[in-house]
């Protein structure tokens, strides 16, 4: 099975679809697929729900299909850093599932090993547990929260073989290895791609077994947030 695609566009094109449920690895802008983001973009499916820690910048990351209005609902732990997010938001055109970030990284997890809800304390007694299951173990309360599973996963590794076996590098590992694992077609995009059997065993991050697709983009942009340097003398 040749799991490699010649770009973002190909490696899309036959899986996206509109009101389709998508998860997308990284954390701020750090280790976010981003040719894959510019792919569903310019792919004009609508009707989108987002999965993702948060929903990038105004302009760049995820905040490009909040632009085109392509998502319709944002499942997500952190909403700052964009004015669009923001607006739709409070305009009353932006569905918000909004999740502590332990909580989301869990359901993602559990959602990729066949887990379908499990119990937490994150949230007792808070917005977060309005309409949800309480129950009471040795004492204490905890919150139920379902599993996510994806129709698509997006996301962003430092290496791949061929066989889809993914390596992190660094904090860009974040909410990639969960959102990977979370999705029935998971789609990754890498800046190098060795041969199968090139990698070292201990090396590997995310099993190919979770990922279908594979997106060579050698050199990403890898934009930062905000860059503060030390005021000149």
């Amino acid at each position: 099975m040749n799991k490699v695609y010649p770009d973002a566009a190909a490696a899309l094109a036959d899986i996206v679809k509109d009101g389709q449920t998508v998860a997308v690895g990284g954390f701020g802008l750090c280790g976010i697929p981003e040719a894959l983001i510019a792919a569903l973009r310019d792919s004009g499916v609508q009707g989108l729900t987002a999965i993702s820690n948060n929903a990038g910048v105004d302009g760049f990351g995820l905040g490009q299909l909040l632009t085109t209005r392509q998502i319709k609902k944002m499942i997500s732990s952190y909403v700052g850093e964009n004015k669009e997010f923001e607006r739709q938001y409070l305009a009353g055109e932006l569905a918000l599932e909004f999740t502590p970030q332990g909580t989301l990284a869990e359901k993602l997890r559990a959602g990729g090993a066949g887990i379908p809800a499990f119990f937490t304390k994150t949230g007792v007694g808070t917005i977060v547990a309005e309409g949800k299951e309480i129950r009471n173990f040795d004492g204490h309360d905890y919150v139920m929260e379902r599993s996510l599973v994806a129709d698509v996963s997006l996301v962003k590794a430092w290496k791949a073989d061929k066989a889809g076996n993914l390596v992190y590098r660094k904090t860009a590992r974040n909410f990639n290895p969960n959102v990977a694992m979370a999705g029935k077609i998971t789609v990754a995009e890498v800046e190098v791609l060795v041969e199968t059997g090139e990698l070292d065993p201990d090396e590997v991050h995310t099993p190919g077994i979770f990922v279908q697709r594979i997106v060579l983009n050698a050199q990403p942009e890898k934009r930062i947030e905000q860059r503060t340097v030390r005021p000149s003398k």
